[in-house]
């Protein structure tokens, strides 16, 4: 039995005139954590959009193991199916956590809320989840009935991560979860989010520019460049002994 859990097959995705992602296929399979980098403009976050249910194809097929029909084309599901697969087996982590939270209720609220979307209903379970995801998270349990405003931005992502964790999804889409912040708050950001990939058995799609996330989340890259994937292998592989043109001027520019 196949354990891919998300397959793209010829993945076309245009805006006007313009082709943002040009006939890409790929495919996730249950708790791997797959890494897209490129620069921009090279068409990975229009990649992850498309393959995340919000951005129709202009061409191929985005198809996810639905539990009970196995893979199945997720632009072909009635649009409430697709809600409930946002709702309930996917969760997205924004590069800009305001993107991710609702800013007007409690760090608890963000956490919890999913679960309610999920038919939890239990206050007092609920509470204790909100209380437990902070301590996961690293941040401190009594500030729970805070709001996302009074928080740093590393915190606020933080509360995101939970959030999008909290019901405890089969896939995660993250976009460029640590663009934007401090070194060293990237850094501890990236060590929490190594570790509950692993403890949690996550399956993964990450979308970075930076090649130090890839390697310390990624179990496999694969990198774009004008919409089209020209280079894909493990990790250490791609970023060690890169093959193409391209990824080689990446990485030497990392370096």
């Amino acid at each position: 039995m196949s354990d891919i859990l998300l397959e793209a097959r010829g993945v076309t995705v245009r805006y006007g005139a313009t082709i943002a992602c040009d006939v890409v296929s790929l495919d996730l399979r249950a708790g791997e954590v797959l890494g897209i980098v490129g620069e921009s403009g090279s068409g990975k976050t229009s990649l992850l959009t498309c393959l995340s249910g919000r951005l129709r194809p202009a061409a191929g097929k985005v198809l996810f193991d639905v539990r009970g029909q196995g893979l199945a084309d997720v632009y072909a599901l009635s649009e409430p199916e697709r809600r409930r697969l946002r709702r309930e087996e996917w969760g997205f982590v924004h590069q800009n956590p305001r993107d991710g939270l609702r800013l007007r209720i409690s760090a608890g609220g963000n956490i919890v809320e999913p679960l309610l979307m999920c038919g939890e209903r239990h206050y007092d379970r609920m509470r204790g989840e909100a209380l437990q995801w902070l301590s996961r998270v690293e941040l401190d349990p009594a500030r729970v009935d805070q709001r996302p405003r009074e928080f740093s931005g590393g915190m606020q992502q933080r509360v995101q991560i939970a959030r999008a964790l909290a019901h405890q999804p089969r896939l995660v889409f993250m976009d460029e979860p640590t663009g934007g912040l401090d070194v060293s708050v990237q850094a501890r950001l990236l060590d929490l989010l190594r570790g509950l990939v692993r403890e949690l058995g996550l399956a993964v799609m990450v979308v970075t520019h930076d090649l130090a996330v890839a390697r310390l989340l990624a179990d496999r890259l694969m990198v774009m460049k004008d919409g089209r994937v020209v280079e894909t292998g493990l990790t250490d592989q791609v970023l060690d002994d890169p093959q193409h043109g391209y990824t080689q001027l990446l990485v030497s520019a990392a370096m």
